[in-house]
């Protein structure tokens, strides 16, 4: 499977516990890459993970990071979300628990592109908090 389609699995909708070897050593290669690249306290990631609201955390560099990695995963460009490219690559158990939610979120608007980043991740969070994720 192709790096994009990995870090997508695990950024976006993964559990942890079906991420194999790979995936994982992928997802923190661009979870290392992007928190380096823009600065970000990486601590709230662990927070969200654990259950807490990603918008509760609506630091700039978080928002940032978040977007660098959908960039390196080829989930954004230009500031848009290509929810096409993202639902083809999620699971199948995933993308049908997911997509209508995934449609209907699209590419939430913000001040700039690392808003619209974190807002659409926001989106995706409250539409499916259970199977959110993020690296």
């Amino acid at each position: 499977m192709a790096l994009s389609a990995w870090v997508v699995a695990a950024a976006v909708l993964a559990a942890v516990a079906a991420m194999d070897d790979e995936m994982a050593e992928l997802a923190k290669m661009v979870h290392d890459n992007c928190g380096e690249e823009t600065g970000a306290d990486l601590a709230p990631v662990d927070k969200v993970n654990a259950g807490a609201d990603l918008a509760d955390f609506p630091d700039p560099k978080l928002k940032c990071y978040i977007k660098c990695i959908m960039e390196t995963a080829g989930m954004m460009t230009d500031g848009e979300v290509d929810v096409e490219a993202v639902l083809a690559m999620l699971p199948d158990e995933v993308r049908g628990r997911n997509e209508a939610a995934m449609r209907g979120c699209g590419t939430q608007r913000g001040a700039d592109h690392c808003d619209n980043a974190f807002l659409t991740h926001v989106c995706w969070q409250k539409a499916n908090k259970k199977d959110y994720f993020l690296i």
